[in-house]
């Protein structure tokens, strides 16, 4: 382990977020105590996302249940906690409902839908033990059912067919694998393969008839991603799947690599999210950090380079 790396996880262990403290050592110090449960939800950006508001749509940005469950799975809460099956309650019965399914449409043979809702919904409800519930059992057959030749998804009506969007497919190639990790289901597996064929085919963020990148953007680590597609996001859930060490997503690692800072830590690119307490769109019910380092984007790097076999960033 380089000093680097050492100095980073360092930083890492000494975090104010138990949580981050605790991930740090299982993913990369390889240690297997169990989590201290209250040790965890009395962190302060856990107890703040538990303990928000839970009047408003699942979906509102970035405030609602939607949205705060995939902060708070990230976060290691612990399987069965009450508010987040609450929430996860909530954005069940919304993707779910009558009223969201009867909206979705089938264009020239193709289902146009934004996509990341069901996969980050499906990814959260089977961290908090929740994959034998018959409507998460609908979303991971309706995202396997959906899904376009390419193997990926996409909302855009106007599409022509011939490539997905990798925004609308990155959360659901990691809700689908989360799905086959809690049950077995090979048809969810099989899914999630083919859409990690459709990113590692574009070396994750190129262009197959130029090489060059499709967005600089997908070059830089944003948190939280939300719905929005990066390459260092993609190589989270494919160290995930077992596939970060895949030829074809050396050029995303050497990227990551290369953005790390002289003290072994990485930033975060431009938020989507606003500061709370602002009078806009887009508030955040936490702060997640806009100075550097970032301690969520640093553990994610030094995740994705122990997956990748390449823990000194060789």
């Amino acid at each position: 382990m380089s000093r680097g790396v050492e100095d980073a996880i360092e930083w890492l262990l000494a975090s104010p977020e138990p949580a981050v403290a605790f991930l740090t050592r299982r993913d990369l110090l390889g240690e297997e105590a169990e989590p201290d449960a209250e040790e965890i939800r009395a962190g302060p950006v856990v107890r703040t996302l538990l303990d928000a508001d839970t009047s408003a749509h699942p979906y509102k940005k970035w405030q609602g249940a939607h949205w705060r469950l995939v902060s708070l799975v990230e976060l290691g809460i612990p399987c069965g906690d009450e508010r987040a099956l609450a929430g996860a309650e909530q954005v069940l019965d919304w993707l779910t409902g009558d009223g969201h399914r009867r909206g979705i449409r089938t264009i020239d043979g193709l289902v146009r839908r934004c996509a990341s809702q069901e996969g980050n919904a499906l990814a959260v409800c089977c961290r908090l033990g929740m994959a034998d519930d018959a409507r998460v059992q609908l979303l991971a057959r309706s995202l396997v059912e959906w899904q376009w030749p390419d193997g990926g998804w996409n909302c855009d009506r106007r599409a022509t067919g011939r490539r997905s969007s990798f925004n609308e497919s990155l959360p659901p190639m990691w809700g689908l694998h989360e799905y086959f990790v809690a049950t077995g289901d090979t048809a969810a597996r099989d899914a999630a393969r083919r859409t990690a064929e459709l990113l590692l085919e574009h070396h994750l963020f190129r262009a197959l008839r130029t090489g060059e990148p499709i967005k600089p953007g997908w070059l830089v680590p944003h948190y939280p991603p939300y719905w929005h597609y990066d390459a260092p996001q993609a190589l989270l859930v494919l160290s995930r799947m077992g596939l970060a060490a895949d030829p074809r997503a050396s050029d995303a690692v050497d990227v990551l690599v290369s953005r790390r800072r002289a003290d072994g830590t990485w930033r975060a690119g431009p938020s989507w999210w606003s500061a709370p307490g602002r009078a806009q769109s887009n508030v955040e019910i936490v702060d997640w950090g806009a100075t550097l380092p970032h301690q969520m984007v640093t553990l994610n790097a030094l995740r994705i380079l122990e997956a990748a076999r390449r823990p000194n960033g060789s």
